[in-house]
């Protein structure tokens, strides 16, 4: 079980009261002691209700968005990121930008081994678009590279 000390920074979990942010706002996501930081393990959230909007219709865009890490010192806590993710419902942004922001924000926030985003949006105008974003520290290029190019369709 968790100590108290433990678990300062979080405060979104179990409050009733929490408000959907109607911006994008980074400043929600929370973070946690990670316990095992000398195990190499992978951490993947799959969230498939993400919305954003189309920066110049103002259109929704529709999306599953995948975040995979290698954690460090701390992790990401679920709800924040849900509220997190719910931010951009109103945020008019492409794909590939959103991907990109949400790697970085994650990033600066928990400073990671490993992480890789991709967003599988729903088809506007008959295009799919399924943007993929990845960042490894110094010790994990291989990965970096090597997920690159496994998320290569292979049908062109």
């Amino acid at each position: 079980m968790r100590s108290d000390s433990e678990l300062d920074g979080v405060s979104l979990l179990g409050n009733t009261g929490v408000k959907y942010p109607d911006q994008y706002s980074p400043q929600v996501l929370e973070t946690f002691i990670n316990k095992h930081p000398e195990n190499e393990y992978l951490v993947t959230f799959t969230c498939p209700e993400f919305t954003s909007l189309c920066p110049k219709t103002g259109q929704p865009d529709f999306a599953k968005i995948l975040i995979s890490y290698i954690p460090r010192e701390r992790m990401v806590e679920s709800k924040s990121l849900k509220l997190y993710l719910f931010s951009f419902r109103n945020h008019g942004d492409f794909h590939e930008d959103c991907v990109n922001i949400i790697m970085k924000d994650l990033i600066r926030l928990m400073d990671p081994k490993y992480i890789e985003v991709k967003g599988i949006f729903t088809p506007r105008g008959g295009i799919a678009i399924h943007p993929f974003a990845n960042w490894g520290d110094a010790d994990h290029q291989h990965l970096v590279s090597a997920r690159l190019l496994a998320s290569i369709p292979d049908t062109f």
